[in-house]
């Protein structure tokens, strides 16, 4: 369904160039699921924003790669393709959306544009069609909310509106940009399972963008960790809490709160320090001065994704299972 290959997004700003996005590839197969993991500031909502083309220009540029929509490339794609493309065949449902929504129209008015655009549906026929999506999104009374707008709604059925609006012209592929972000769990959670349940019913593929590995789990079947731009770690979602390697996954995973298991004499194990400035990011690999794994060679040169196993990338000098390396080195300390 989609092909990210070698995507480089950079942007020109009075103090230099950041590049946002260093060589991110990936696959996406039909009626998958990816997760795009890491935290704030490493690339995942610009690397979704290119693959829409919606990179403000300037100061932003993608520099180079390509983005294969079934065999097409979208960066060679005109406006007028890629607007076709947009909302009709890839939707996206962005972080906040307070701020995404329209807030001097109603819902369903929002929600009817992009279903008069790309399905041809008009005013009886395609608000209908948005009071189906409010009810399948799981809007109580429809008929009257499709008449309220974004104001009137909480944040928990503001983004499900924004999904209903995402999903109204049937796409085949859904980027969702942190959806889940802005609300407390017990929505969050509502979210995740609607996401699931329409994910079934309408046989689409997803782009899954967050920070939070814990709520990837029950819904993602491959799994991108993302840091300073760079892919660090690629595998399974199963493999990624089972067998993680990247020194950098195993820092998300160990300060995440866990109620599985008993932690009253054990506190949370934080990621030191702070992620790289990308103006100047340091000649070697970008997490190395927050590794308690590096060696010497860390310093001098950035590795690239290397398989481990069949299905299983890491890009790191270091074995973190064993603290070893396949390389003479000195282990320096955390």
């Amino acid at each position: 369904m989609l092909e990210v290959r070698d995507l480089v997004t950079q942007f020109n700003t009075e103090d230099g160039i950041v590049t946002a996005v260093n060589g991110v590839s990936y696959l996406l197969h039909d009626g998958e699921t990816v997760g795009i993991v890491g935290e704030s500031g490493c690339g995942k909502s610009v690397h979704a924003l290119s693959i829409m083309r919606l990179i403000p220009i300037p100061p932003g540029e993608i520099v180079a790669g390509k983005i294969f929509y079934q065999e097409r490339d979208l960066l060679q794609a005109t406006e007028d393709e890629m607007r076709q493309v947009r909302g009709g065949e890839i939707a996206m449902i962005f972080q906040d959306p307070m701020t995404s929504l329209n807030p001097v129209m109603s819902i369903g008015r929002q929600i009817t544009e992009a279903i008069e655009l790309h399905l041809e549906l008009k005013g009886k026929a395609a608000m209908k069609r948005a009071i189906e999506m409010l009810e399948l999104v799981g809007i109580p009374e429809p008929e009257q909310r499709v008449k309220s707008y974004p104001h009137e709604f909480s944040g928990g059925m503001r983004q499900r509106a924004m999904i209903a609006m995402a999903l109204s012209t049937e796409p085949k592929i859904l980027i969702a940009d942190e959806p889940t972000t802005a609300l407390d769990v017990t929505i969050q959670a509502q979210i995740v399972d609607l996401v699931t349940r329409l994910r079934e019913t309408l046989e689409m593929s997803i782009v899954w963008i967050t920070h939070d590995l814990g709520v990837v789990a029950g819904l993602v079947d491959r799994v991108q960790v993302m840091y300073a731009g760079f892919v660090v770690e690629r595998t399974s979602v199963n493999e990624i809490y089972a067998d993680p390697r990247h020194p950098y996954t195993l820092g998300l995973l160990r300060s995440l709160p866990r109620v599985d298991k008993r932690q009253t004499d054990k506190r949370l194990d934080p990621i030191p320090g702070r992620p790289p400035d990308l103006l100047g990011l340091p000649p070697g690999c970008p997490f190395v001065s927050r590794c308690r794994f590096a060696i010497e060679r860390c310093l001098e040169e950035n590795p690239t994704l290397e398989p481990i196993t069949d299905e299983h990338e890491i890009a790191c000098w270091v074995d973190v299972t064993t603290a070893s390396t396949h390389e003479e080195g000195i282990i320096l300390e955390s």
